[in-house]
């Protein structure tokens, strides 16, 4: 498993975050553009995506995600989020912190 991200002073998780990266489709107002994810939690999420997004959006994410995050076996899943904030990032595109409202696991397919 890997290490946990520490928190900070100022941190207001409710749940520590792992530090995670697997690709995610970011879909807004239509549109769909690829992410990486940096860090997860059964409660929020840490991606980088080219499209600037406002604080307050709400997304969809389509995400890999792992077992051991508290959220059953794991797998492809949708994901409602919504964007607490934006920050810039060197060479990764736009830095989106988000807060997973529902996550729905998606069938496997055979």
């Amino acid at each position: 498993m890997p290490d946990k991200t520490p928190p900070t002073k100022n941190d207001r998780r409710s749940r520590p975050r792992l530090p995670i990266h697997v690709p995610v489709k970011v879909r807004h107002q239509g549109h769909e553009h690829p992410g990486l994810t940096r860090d997860l939690s059964s409660s929020g999420i840490f991606l980088y995506s080219e499209s600037e997004i406002k604080a307050g959006s709400k997304l969809e994410l389509v995400v890999m995600l792992p077992p051991g995050l508290g959220l059953g076996p794991g797998g492809w899943t949708l994901c409602q989020a919504s964007v607490v904030r934006m920050e810039e990032s060197d060479g990764k595109g736009m830095g989106i912190a988000a807060t997973l409202d529902r996550i729905e696991l998606l069938p496997e397919l055979s």
